[in-house]
């Protein structure tokens, strides 16, 4: 029996955020598999079909190589926009992404010629796990417009209590900081603004099938969560995954091809690029983190979490700084 504080947050988990399962499986729970609009393997798409193209830009490889897969392709670019989800929100908290990391994706945008859409959950990643007995935060949208901001709906939901880190897991409970601070920021950027209304969208993230068990079952292009093709709205938007099917070193040559060179985290010997303090860093990763930056991880000031289960970091050797040069040039 869930305790009455934790049924807000299940709530926001399980029902406000939309085909959960579909972000997991790439099969969706809500709705039947429609075979006009789903498929498994799609490595190309006709870009001219649609009115807008959003290419989600963490900063990583792979959402880079999403995008360079476009141009490729020869798409317009006056159709393309960069969204990035910012996990610390813009209220000043720095507890979990790389400084740098907002700054990089907004000079990286104007070095491509892509404009760059921000939007975060006010008060970030900590703002949320420190929620006890509270709303959810509004939302912020950056728009061609200008900021949008998406209050909560205070008669469709009570209060709820988070105080817990997320944890490594394929629940999206569980690893809460996926859902609150990219999927649902996601999915209310495309649901409350009225440029998209009557038109075409093409989703575009960079995940790849090689990178989990989950992963591998996911559609290559499939209706979006937010599809309204038959609805008031008549807001069409596929999801595409360019890069499903590519291998790492597909990405790279991608990338070395179009002379970008490769994001910080990967010339500090990360193998990745997530969040600085991400659940899913190696014990040789906090290693690294606490030998280079000894101030990090920090903790909350006055904050008091839930216990829970967590896995031991043991002692490690730090990582090595890589060399730029050892990457490419």
């Amino acid at each position: 029996m869930l305790r009455r504080e934790n049924q807000g947050d299940l709530f926001d988990d399980q029902v406000v955020l939309p085909s959960l399962e579909s972000v997991l499986t790439g099969i969706s729970s809500s709705q039947r598999c429609d075979d006009r609009t789903t498929y498994f393997s799609a490595p190309d798409v006709d870009l001219s079909l649609y009115d807008h193209i959003i290419v989600c830009l963490s900063g990583g490889k792979d959402s880079i190589a999403a995008y360079l897969r476009l141009v490729d392709m020869g798409v317009d670019k006056s159709k393309v926009e960069f969204w990035h989800h910012d996990v610390d929100g813009q209220e000043g908290s720095s507890l979990m992404d790389w400084a740098f990391m907002r700054d990089y994706c907004r000079q990286l945008g104007e070095e491509l010629g892509i404009p760059m859409y921000f939007s975060w959950l006010e008060g970030g990643f900590e703002g949320e796990m420190l929620k006890d007995n509270a709303y959810s935060h509004p939302h912020r949208v950056e728009t061609p417009e200008g900021l949008l901001v998406l209050p909560r709906d205070h008669k469709r939901s009570k209060p709820g209590t988070r105080l817990r880190f997320p944890q490594q897991s394929p629940s999206l409970q569980t690893r809460w900081c996926s859902s609150a601070l990219k999927i649902d920021v996601g999915r209310r950027a495309l649901n409350n603004q009225e440029r998209f209304k009557g038109k075409k969208i093409l989703f575009i993230t960079g995940e790849r099938r090689e990178e989990s068990a989950n992963r591998s079952k996911y559609n290559q292009l499939e209706a979006h969560a937010c599809d309204r093709r038959y609805g008031k709205t008549a807001r069409l938007v596929d999801a595409w995954r360019p890069v499903l099917h590519w291998t790492e070193e597909e990405v790279w040559e991608v990338i070395e091809r179009h002379r970008i060179l490769a994001p910080v985290p990967y010339r500090l010997g990360w193998s990745r690029s997530s969040c600085m303090t991400c659940i899913y860093n190696s014990q040789r990763i906090w290693s690294t983190i606490r030998h280079y930056w000894p101030e990090e991880p920090r903790q909350p000031g006055g904050c008091k979490l839930k216990t829970a289960p967590v896995r031991p970091v043991v002692a490690a050797r730090p990582a090595e700084y890589v060399c730029s040069e050892d990457l490419f040039y």
